[in-house]
């Protein structure tokens, strides 16, 4: 789908399903705001050509196989959807609204893991924290959404002078944060969605978004949530059925989080950062994990500012279901120094 493409265009024939792989979901249903057409970022050919010009769209090349048996490429990792994740809200490519940031261009590629044919008409969701921490949907958990831990913003001062007495002998609650865990869903507090949005993949498998850098809250890393939903409709409202075949994160080098900390409004966010070796989310594997190619100049602090392009090939098992898992990263995982 090209960036002049709205949602309610002709949608192409959904993939079949096969009954031994995937299970009955309830309806899926996404409304555009407001009943209107939407209104698509324009994406340049210049654009897609410069993100894959290097021929590194993913983080190793095909593998070539004597039988269809073996898998042509490296599945990505799954990893934990987190609690603030909000259902396909808004069908759109520029996620931005009015957060201030370093621009983002954000382009990926699905691909099958086993074919290695490009996955065409998925619907593709992105959601992230802003550069101050904070998940539209959920301001009043203040920086540290998605199991980061953070106080709400409304948190009373001053210390309790009563000690409590007595030890809970109840379950904690669902959807409470975890320290950066993932944890259960938790209901959204607001009606913000900023920096949360879904869109078409074309026939080459390729979906772009615009947003901003993202900032990062306490007990995580920077990432992007990401999940691909295949098999579905796309009409006049959105998106409806299928089923999802890939729930994961994608993450930033070390290098990119450092220069950006020195630009505004990043440089005012107080909270202790952890960096991509400390967090327990990323499988700690590359770009298999969902570590992004990033271009920003000669990638000095002065360029990133500019804005970031990031781009990376996520190869999926479309015939799954993989809507969540809790599941931690192997401690046996290898670290990666990329």
């Amino acid at each position: 789908m090209t960036g002049n493409e709205t949602a309610n265009e002709s949608p192409e024939q959904p993939r079949s399903q096969s009954p031994a792989h995937k299970r009955d979901l309830t309806r899926r249903k996404v409304v555009v705001a407001g009943g209107a057409a939407v209104a698509a970022v324009g994406v340049g050919g210049g654009l897609a050509a410069s993100a894959f010009a290097d021929g590194a769209t993913s983080p190793r090349s095909p593998k070539s196989t004597a039988t269809g048996a073996e898998a042509c490429y490296t599945l990505t990792s799954e990893t934990t959807e987190g609690p603030y994740y909000i259902d396909a809200d808004k069908i759109r490519q520029d996620i931005t609204e009015d957060e201030e940031g370093i621009p983002l261009t954000l382009t990926l590629k699905v691909i099958d893991a086993e074919t290695c044919k490009p996955v065409g008409n998925a619907a593709v969701d992105i959601w992230h924290c802003s550069a101050l921490g904070i998940y539209s949907g959920y301001e009043a958990m203040g920086s540290g959404g998605a199991g980061g831990g953070g106080a709400p913003t409304d948190a009373p001062s001053g210390t309790p002078t009563d000690t409590p007495s007595g030890t809970p002998t109840g379950e904690p609650p669902s959807g409470a944060p975890s320290g950066g865990t993932g944890g259960g869903h938790s209901e959204p507090t607001d009606d913000e969605r900023y920096l949360r949005g879904t869109w078409k993949t074309d026939k080459r498998g390729q979906v772009t978004f615009k947003s901003v850098f993202p900032g990062w809250y306490q007990g995580r890393c920077v990432h992007i949530h990401v999940k691909v939903h295949v098999d579905g409709e796309w009409t006049d409202a959105g998106y409806e059925g299928g089923h999802t075949c890939h729930t994961g994160q994608l993450f930033f080098d070390e290098k990119s989080v450092l220069a950006s900390a020195t630009v505004e409004p990043y440089s005012t966010n107080t909270t202790t950062r952890t960096t991509l070796t400390e967090d327990t989310i990323y499988p700690q594997n590359g770009h298999e994990g969902g570590l992004l190619f990033l271009d920003y100049g000669k990638k000095r602090t002065a360029d990133i500012a500019k804005g970031v392009r990031a781009h990376l090939t996520m190869a999926v098992a479309p015939d799954e279901t993989h809507d969540s898992t809790d599941t931690q990263p192997s401690a046996t995982a290898s670290a990666s120094a990329s």
